[in-house]
């Protein structure tokens, strides 16, 4: 007799959804991977990229890495044999032992980033690191981290924004480099299009979002901090200023006064393309609000990517429209942490941070020279797909003298110049907790399947590593039910009842995030005027600078994320890579004919780091000067990978990415 049974669990990736998920079994064995229909975000359905990778490739035996391997050919040709787990770990053991007593521990270089957000699986690894003192490649400075920096001078937190809730009480909505159709499917056909709110939408690129809202300033990158001084200077100029709130809860908003009252339309216009009628409205709409400013991720990959957060900060800061129902300013929401202010616990501790830290735009070069690192450790993250400068990193991870250990559920470009290769277990094949970064809900990731083949969770594989090194702290041995216990402890519910459900919201109303205007600066005021800023060799108040346009014959390439990847997971799905198609980069009509090209010509783009040879796309969806591909296509065998193209230039703060900068030459 056939029996059938539904298990709820959720979505770990690196999504500001956060789905709810069904998954269908028959006699125990998974036959399908749904949407929850009872969870609040999903709403019975998976965005299109989840849905299709979840019910192929994640599902499909022979594409999953079932076992330890070791490495038989040369680094990069992708020749293992199978070994067993106590022989792989034990190798790494001993590896890992003689660099710390030949060197020290500082010599091993692990990186790691959200190929599972989960909480077990994305942070008890790091417990391990630090115990023995590794160098940490900076996680967010592969993504976000100016934005981080920015907000944390000017609010004391990055990741506390506005409950997406509250926007039941907003009057227009204000999304700002990002384009939810592609990176919060569900946010932008529910959430967005679901409010009274009037949507403004500021991006260099026409996209879906850009083209579904009320209004689209299409800004020219690199000269957002013009804008925003900008649209401050229409609300100072017409009296949308809040005085009162600026006396109570703003340090420094005389230090930019002149700034501003110099920011007039016209030489708005002038710098950042957009027409003073756009200009104009754009600041009345968001000025009278109640309005809500949804800052995006790409918005800050540029050269001065933290200078222009310090200068978006400046809206609500001015115009009041934070602390009060339908208002706020988002980045990033630390669900976790938001709901330890209702007495809940922060997120899972990582134990004794000690080791020293390695900006992600520097490991390339740091990993192509013999003289700092013996050992490089990979985990949640694909670096051959993701990193800049993949040119040289290529080359770097040929050394045979670099001893490098890659843990994944996949096969990937990276694994093929790993010396072991250890076989993750994937989300629907253990229990964890997951907690979205956009809406304020926990869920339940909850085991659906035993581990294909030999595969572990993250977890698993570092506390069997650890007892292989002789580390018997107790905090390396914890078992995931008393991981789960201690993540949830203070949440007002209980394991038992999250997997009973499936998720929970932080509260049954919507949240105002930093009620009474008290926020965690220094004064407790936002902090326009930043003393830790200027401490840390920065402006001490934002600027209204603007990036030079490119040099004759150059061109601004942009490269978003895409509809049918997840950063570079799901590039091994064939369904995934039949929609996916040739790669193509897409440039303005008067570009076009400068150039002499048309849409279905292979153009080739080049600079100092490598070049590419993809489709052209004639369209004015991008302005003059700008070119447009998607991120994160795998770069083998025979692909093509944008960050082939990255020369990792820092931007302005947090030693952070500014792959929204590179500039390259077009031929055809």
């Amino acid at each position: 007799m056939t029996e059938r049974d539904i298990i709820r669990t959720s979505c770990p990736r690196d999504c500001y959804d956060g789905c709810g998920i069904a998954v269908v079994r028959r006699n125990g064995k998974i036959t399908r991977v749904l949407g929850d229909p009872d969870h609040p975000v999903s709403r019975g359905s998976l965005c299109g990229k989840c849905a299709i990778a979840y019910n192929g490739v994640w599902l499909d035996r022979d594409s999953r890495l079932l076992h330890p391997l070791r490495r038989t050919g040369p680094k990069g040709s992708g020749l293992f044999e199978r070994v067993s787990w106590e022989e792989a770990l034990g190798t790494i053991a001993s590896h890992l032992d003689t660099i710390i007593a030949e060197n020290d521990a500082a010599s091993i270089l692990h990186t790691h980033y959200t190929g599972t957000c989960s909480a077990l699986a994305n942070a008890f690894p790091e417990r391990f690191f630090n115990r023995i003192g590794a160098t940490e490649a900076i996680p967010d400075s592969i993504c976000n981290n100016a934005g981080h920096q920015a907000l944390h001078y000017a609010l004391g937190s990055s990741v506390t924004g506005f409950d997406p809730a509250t926007a039941r009480d907003s009057a227009c909505i204000v999304v700002w480099g990002a384009n939810p159709a592609h990176s919060a499917p569900h946010a932008h056909k529910h959430w967005l299009k679901e409010s009274r709110a009037k949507v403004v939408v500021i991006d260099p690129v026409r996209h879906l979002t850009a083209s579904q809202a009320d209004m689209h300033l299409q800004v020219n990158p690199g000269s957002d901090a013009v804008l925003a001084f900008g649209l401050c200077h229409i609300a100072r100029r017409d009296g949308l200023l809040d005085d009162t709130w600026i006396a109570s809860h703003v340090k420094g908003y005389h230090e930019v006064e002149e700034t501003i009252a110099a920011a007039d339309p016209e030489s708005t216009s002038r710098a950042t393309g957009v027409p003073v009628s756009l200009i104009e409205e754009a600041a009345h709409l968001y000025a009278t609000g109640p309005s809500l400013l949804w800052l995006g991720q790409g918005l800050q990959r540029q050269f001065r990517g933290g200078n222009i957060f310090r200068a978006c900060a400046m809206l609500p800061a001015l115009t009041g429209n934070i602390s009060r129902p339908g208002t706020g300013i988002f980045y990033l929401n630390s669900t976790l942490d938001i709901m330890a202010r209702k007495g809940a616990t922060p997120p899972l501790p990582v134990a004794r941070a000690t080791g020293p830290s390695i900006s992600q735009m520097d490991v390339p070069a740091a990993l192509d020279t013999t003289d700092r690192f013996r050992a490089y450790m990979v985990w949640n993250c694909n670096p051959l797909a993701s990193n800049p400068a993949q040119k040289v990193l290529a080359r770097a991870l040929t050394r045979e003298d670099l001893f490098t250990v890659v843990v994944d559920c996949f096969q990937t470009d990276t694994t093929r110049y790993a010396d072991i290769v250890l076989p993750a277990a994937s989300f629907l094949e253990f229990d964890d907790v997951n907690a979205s970064y956009f809406h304020l809900l926990l869920a339940a990731q909850v085991q659906c399947a035993e581990p294909m083949g030999e595969s572990l969770p993250n977890q698993e594989i570092f506390r069997r590593l650890a007892r292989a090194m002789g580390l018997e702290d107790a905090e390396l041995h914890c078992t995931d039910r008393e991981l789960i216990d201690e993540v949830l402890e203070g949440t007002g519910v209980s394991w038992e009842e999250l997997k009973t459900r499936g998720w929970a919201a932080a509260s049954d109303e919507p949240l105002v995030l930093w009620p009474g205007g008290r926020f965690a600066t220094p004064s407790g005021k936002i902090e326009i005027a930043s003393a830790s800023a200027e401490a840390d060799g920065h402006p001490r108040v934002p600027e209204a600078v603007a990036d030079p346009p490119p040099e004759d014959g150059r061109f601004r390439l942009l490269s978003p994320a895409g509809r049918w990847l997840m950063n570079s997971s799901y590039g091994n799905d064939p369904r995934i890579g039949e929609l996916l198609g040739s790669p193509t980069v897409t440039l303005h009509p008067d570009d076009a004919a400068t150039c002499g090209v048309s849409t279905g010509d292979e153009v080739s783009l080049s600079n100092d780091a490598g070049s590419l040879t993809l489709i052209a796309v004639v369209s004015d969806a991008v302005p003059s000067g700008v070119l447009l591909t998607d991120k994160s296509r795998w770069p083998g065998p025979g692909g093509t990978n944008i960050n082939s193209l990255h020369i990792p230039r820092k931007s302005d703060m947090g030693e952070s990415t500014c792959v929204h900068g590179v500039e390259v030459t077009l031929t055809r």
